[in-house]
């Protein structure tokens, strides 16, 4: 039981990183698109 629980706790761990992760390079990628050069073709 107990290393189910540490599953569990392990796995949310690594969700909450990931989903860190992800809106950091949403941020990242919206920070790139709006200093970007204008595309004046």
């Amino acid at each position: 039981m107990k290393k189910l629980l540490l599953l569990a706790i392990l796995g949310g761990i690594g969700y909450l990183v990931y989903r860190q992760y992800m809106a950091s390079q949403a941020e990242q990628d919206l920070w790139a698109e709006a200093t970007a050069a204008p595309d004046l073709r």
